[in-house]
Parts: C-alpha cells; sequence; structure tokens
C-alpha cells in the first residue's frame, strides 16, 4: 500500500515517522470503509486516512486539530479560489496588535517566540481573517496556512512552553503564508471536536485508530510537560484570536494550566485500587468503542507496561499483530534544560497493537 502524503506543523505527537507501519497493518485487512481517528492531534493519520479514500472520522478536544482537520477533510473549494485569499493577506501591511505586545520581539530581546516583523503581520492577517467573514471550512484553510508559516519563523524546539534564549536562524525570514496541501476527497468525511467517550457513543465503524496522550511514567516530570494544552497555547489563540488572560513566562494562556486543563489519559495518578487513572480510561474506552478492527499506538515512556495493554486488548478482543519501532527520542526529549525529567534508559520506542473487536 502506497502511503499518501501528509502535512503537519512541528509536533511533539506526530506520527509521520510510523504511518508505514500503520498502513503495512492495515494491508491485510478487508472491508474497510469507515475510519475514526480517535486523538487526531496534527491530522497526519486522518489525512493519510483521508487520501486512501477511507470515509474518515477525526476527532480530537484541540480547537488546532479541528482547523487542521476541517482544512484537509471538509473544505472542497477550488485552489484558485484560496489562493487569491492568501495572496491578499501575504500582502497587508504589519500592524502593532496584541499578539506584537506579548509575543513579538527584537534582536536583542531573549525568550521571545517570534520576531516583531513577523508578529506584525500576524497581527494584521488574523484580524483581516475575521473581518472576511467567511464560512467555517474556508477560514480554517487560511488558519491552518497562517499556523504553518508561523511554525517556520517560530524560536522554539517545536513547542510553545518554552523559548529560546538566542534568536533561531529561521526567526528571522519573512512570514509568508501558502496553500496547504489540499486532498482529493472522495469519503464522506467529519470533524468532531469533543470527549472521545462522546464521539464513539452509538456509532460504529470498521476501523478505529487511538493514540491517546499518554501521561509520561517519570515521577520527575511535571505534568505540563506533556499536556498538549499547555505545549500547544498558542495555537488555541490564534485560533480563538480571544486575547486571552496570561501568566508566566511563556505567556501561557490562564485556561491551559494544569490544574484548569488536562486530558485523563494525562492523569500521572493511581486511584484507590493501585491502577493509572489513564490506565483505566483507556480500558474503558476500547470496552466503549464499537469496531470491527482497532488500532492502539503506544510510547514507551508512557504509564503502561506492555504486558498491561496485553491484559486490556484481550478483554476486550482477539490480539492480531503487534509491531514494535524503535528509534532515537526525538528533540523534544532531547532538550537539555528538560534533563531532569528524560527516562536515562534513552530508548524510545513506540507499540503497535492491532486487535479484532470481540462482538
Amino acid at each position: 500500500m502506497e502511503i499518501p502524503k501528509t502535512e503537519g506543523i512541528k509536533y511533539a505527537g506526530s506520527k509521520l515517522r510510523i504511518l508505514p507501519y500503520i498502513f503495512e497493518m492495515l494491508s491485510q485487512l478487508n472491508e474497510i470503509e469507515t475510519v475514526l481517528d480517535g486523538f487526531s492531534g496534527s491530522t497526519r493519520v486522518s489525512q493519510a486516512f483521508a487520501n486512501l479514500g477511507y470515509s474518515t472520522t477525526s476527532n480530537d478536544i484541540a480547537a488546532w486539530s479541528e482547523v487542521f482537520a476541517t482544512c484537509y477533510l471538509v473544505a472542497n473549494k477550488p485552489n484558485r479560489y484560496y489562493l487569491e485569499l492568501i495572496e491578499y493577506l501575504n500582502n497587508l501591511n504589519g500592524v502593532d496588535g496584541w499578539f506584537s505586545e506579548n509575543y513579538g520581539g527584537i534582536e536583542t530581546d531573549s525568550k521571545k517566540v517570534f520576531q516583531i516583523k513577523n508578529t506584525r503581520k500576524l497581527d494584521a492577517i488574523r484580524s483581516e481573517i475575521d473581518n472576511l467573514n467567511l464560512a467555517w471550512e474556508d477560514k480554517s484553510v487560511l488558519l491552518t496556512s497562517l499556523i504553518y508559516a508561523l511554525d517556520k519563523v517560530d524560536n522554539t524546539l517545536g513547542h510553545y512552553a518554552a523559548y529560546l534564549s538566542g534568536w533561531s536562524q529561521r526567526s528571522f525570514n519573512e512570514l509568508n503564508l501558502k496553500l496547504p496541501m489540499r486532498l482529493t476527497l472522495t469519503g464522506e468525511n467529519k470533524v468532531v471536536r469533543d470527549d472521545i467517550f462522546k464521539t464513539v457513543a452509538n456509532n460504529h465503524y470498521d476501523l478505529v485508530y487511538f493514540d491517546p496522550p499518554y501521561g509520561s511514567n517519570n515521577e520527575k516530570m511535571p505534568p505540563s510537560r506533556v499536556r498538549y494544552n499547555a505545549y500547544y497555547h498558542l495555537w488555541t489563540t490564534i485560533i480563538q484570536n480571544d486575547k486571552p488572560l496570561l501568566f508566566g513566562k511563556a505567556n501561557r494562556r490562564e485556561d491551559s494550566r494544569d490544574n484548569v486543563s488536562a486530558s485523563v489519559f494525562e492523569e500521572f495518578r493511581k486511584n484507590d485500587n493501585g491502577s493509572f487513572m489513564a490506565m483505566e480510561a483507556l480500558k474503558r474506552l476500547i470496552q466503549e468503542t464499537n469496531t470491527r478492527y482497532l488500532l492502539l499506538s503506544y510510547s514507551s515512556g508512557g504509564r503502561a507496561t506492555k504486558q498491561q495493554l496485553l491484559d486490556i486488548i484481550s478483554e476486550s478482543g482477539k490480539l492480531l499483530e503487534i509491531k514494535l519501532i524503535d528509534y532515537k527520542k526525538n528533540v523534544m526529549s532531547n532538550m537539555r534544560s528538560s534533563n531532569e525529567w528524560i527516562n536515562s534508559d534513552g530508548k524510545h520506542e513506540e507499540f503497535l497493537f492491532l486487535m479484532e473487536k470481540a462482538h
């Protein structure tokens, strides 16, 4: 099976490198028409599913994931329509606004996320996108284009919980929007922004792919380090354009505080029975998902052991195949400033579990 091309930003949970393994496993399955990408994140897996003609449902609780998925899976106007809008936005003069005040810096500043010339363009473009009064799917294409452009001129290691002390080389580049890579849409695709338990309730799929944001198994690792709402708060703000209250050195959104926003799948505590809450949630999710096949992705730095996952799977169906992908940790895991929470073995393994659900 040929792996379709996908697009994405610098993203801690990107599945770009394991797409070939995912589709190698799926090539053995028959009669797959409807699929659910339950924790779609930057939507690379959803894009690949849709590109292959599956009727794809992309689900996530993040505003930016909803925008990316709408751009790729739903927006259907011709390229020339979006290209004209993008050219218009690129030609706007920069202005001093809220983003420049909070995230822009001059060359002598340290630990700023963007250079002021690019936040001025951001302020002008983001305001004008709202002024255009576009349909949601068309607005999503422009917002995706804007976030991709910002991703190419930022001063980070790939997230927005901390910024580099010296300007990155790419931060000197000029912000320039480009048309996202459009898909040829043949399936009946849907985009859902909701709790995954609500999404799977009363719905049936031929195949479901789950890649939950597992909490780290390192006791020294602060919860904020693994919470995507904290990593990518700035994308939420760019999409909502709501000028939120900010806190901390990274100017995070107030609603991205760890005690305010957290997924049960990122939960690092145990329940009264001594079981990790995240694993109990995963067990319940697999049991409640109505699908013929279920593919589960799991990183070795998470809470569960391989045996615990096998036990969970055996309670709900038949294990068909396991794949182990062993590769070096990505750049975010090698941040020296966060060395205190890096697992000492230095290994980063990805497991793929393919199961057939019992009925």
